[in-house]
């Protein structure tokens, strides 16, 4: 069932995409030109499907063919969409032309060549975004600030500044000068602490190697470096020859994190001292609901009181209504990332952001609050699954925590 649906979409889609074409130009050569394009588009994509190594995972290669096909297929989904809605149109006016009119003329209207126009018109737009989102956005990194205030925040660390990083993916990406200039924005920040909330990789520890000198410029925050882990990091996503190859691939991600200068949490917590106070740093492997659940909150949590202040480090932001809003050891604050908001939206900071991944996560970035538990949700420092990002840009975030009075 699914497929036949997929196949009537594409179906639609070449349909529309089409008579697009025929209604904007009466040029033959045009028309051919399009049919020919498209046909060997399709050859391409097909043949790279049926001969993608499942072994590598995500890389380079995988990414530009996804940033083409949605180059394509966003345009012709919107063509689609509004010349089938002006056929739509024709339908029920011919209808009502032949029963209730029983007129004699041709049965459906003809096709209105400015609606081809506006499909230009609104099509372009998200080419042209897209196509952005490729070459410039990736890396358009921005600095994003946020003050939290809590009422049992411990005297010392009012003002106290995290920096926090999150879904790396350094497997994805292309230009070092860019990522250069991404940790000299994360160098100039005068934080307390920096930590990073997983997905250090796609899929394989190798991924890191070329990137560590890099990396290894992070600079090291008063209070410590810090990290967890994401889903990405369990190599689930590759197929490996055995077990052991696969555990292998586990250590070695797992020991690229203090070669960088950060000190990996594995269900466990620090505690950070300021003048005779304390919070506790709690960090957990990943959980998700719809992806690995390994974190275990209630081992990282051991030895811990309710009535200290904890900042918890979990990758997914679907752990904090499933296991931690209700949880006896009340979590004052957590640092979440997974989303990348899609790396795809409308962001007007201060006053409006959408994205689809809002239909699947209910926290999915930035700030979220329930009564005196927060979550804030990183977009994500670098990029996956396309190489690309519109509306919704790489992120360094700066938490301030600040004693409410």
């Amino acid at each position: 069932m699914r497929i036949f649906l997929v196949l009537v979409i594409i179906i639609l889609l070449e349909f529309y995409s089409y008579i697009f074409v025929q209604n904007l130009t009466k040029n033959k050569i045009v028309h051919w030109a399009y049919i020919i394009i498209n046909f060997g588009a399709v050859l391409y994509f097909t043949y790279f499907l049926l001969n993608l190594d499942r072994s590598k995972g995500q890389n380079h290669n995988t990414m530009f063919i996804m940033g083409i096909l949605l180059l394509m297929i966003i345009p012709k989904l919107i063509i689609t969409l509004l010349l089938g809605f002006q056929d739509i149109m024709r339908l029920l006016i011919g209808t009502f032309n032949k029963i209730i009119q029983n007129t004699t003329t041709t049965f459906l209207p003809d096709r209105r060549k400015f609606v081809s126009q506006i499909a230009f018109g609104m099509a372009v737009i998200p080419f042209l975004s897209i196509l952005y989102g490729i070459t410039k956005g990736k890396y358009n990194f921005k600095t994003l600030k946020q003050k939290i205030f809590f009422d049992d925040l411990p005297d010392a660390f009012d003002g106290f500044r995290i920096l926090q990083l999150s879904d790396l993916h350094v497997g994805s990406w292309d230009n070092e000068e860019k990522i250069k200039y991404g940790i000299d924005l994360i160098n100039q920040q005068e934080v307390d602490l920096i930590v990073f909330t997983g997905d250090l990789v796609n899929s394989l520890a190798n991924e890191a190697d070329p990137w560590l000198d890099v990396l290894k410029r992070i600079k090291k925050a008063p209070y410590g470096n810090y990290s967890v882990l994401g889903n990405h990091d369990y190599g689930e996503y590759v197929r490996f020859d055995t077990e052991a190859e696969k555990a292998a691939n586990f250590e070695a991600i797992k020991g690229t994190h203090p070669k960088i200068g950060f000190q990996l949490l594995l269900n466990e917590h620090v505690f950070l001292n300021k003048d005779g106070e304390k919070i506790a740093l709690v960090g957990v492997e990943n959980w998700g609901l719809n992806f690995k659940k390994a974190g275990d909150l209630a081992l990282a949590g051991q030895g811990l009181n309710p009535d200290d202040f904890k900042v918890l480090l979990s990758h997914d932001p679907s752990h904090w209504d499933a296991e931690v809003v209700n949880n006896p050891q009340k979590y004052q604050l957590t640092l979440s990332g997974h989303t990348h908001g899609m790396q795809f939206g409308i962001e007007i900071p201060g006053w409006f952001k959408w994205s689809p991944v809002k239909y699947i996560y209910k926290q999915w970035a930035g700030l979220y609050q329930k009564g005196k538990q927060y979550i804030y949700v990183n977009r994500g420092f670098g990029f996956h699954a396309y190489s690309g990002r519109v509306g919704i840009m790489p992120e360094i975030t700066i938490l301030e925590l600040k004693k409410l009075v």
